[in-house]
């Protein structure tokens, strides 16, 4: 049996899961300190300014949202927002990662999405200092 990480195990699953409900019904919005995802209508609210969000960042943002302060992989992400058939390039994930940290930044978010070098990235609450 080939090793693997238990971490993307439970992501795979609820990556499934998640999937799943979806198909059933909206998706979940996510409500954060200073923050709101609203994926279905691609909005992020942010100190009281609605923001747009495209299809893709606004996915990546709330799959990682709904894992805070958890390393993610690159693959993972890949699976989860593009799907596990997708054979583009993988760094298509840095492009979109940078754009969210932008729309995150330029608000003044009270969250923020960090490389975790040789990793991948964690969303995860700012803290000043």
């Amino acid at each position: 049996m080939k090793p693997f990480d238990p971490n993307e195990l439970i992501a795979r699953m609820k990556s499934v899961l998640r999937r799943s409900a979806h198909a059933a019904g909206a998706e979940e919005v996510i409500e954060m300190a200073n923050m709101t995802i609203i994926p279905d209508e691609h909005r992020l609210v942010i100190n009281g300014v609605e923001l747009f969000m495209p299809p893709r960042e606004m996915a990546l943002l709330h799959f990682s949202a709904t894992w805070p302060n958890q390393v993610l992989s690159r693959q993972q992400l890949l699976d989860e927002v593009w799907g596990s058939d997708y054979e583009g390039d993988p760094r298509t994930v840095d492009v979109h990662i940078k754009r969210i940290r932008d729309k995150l930044l330029a608000n003044a978010a009270e969250w923020s999405v960090k490389t975790i070098r040789g990793v991948g990235y964690r969303f995860e609450e700012k803290h000043d200092g």
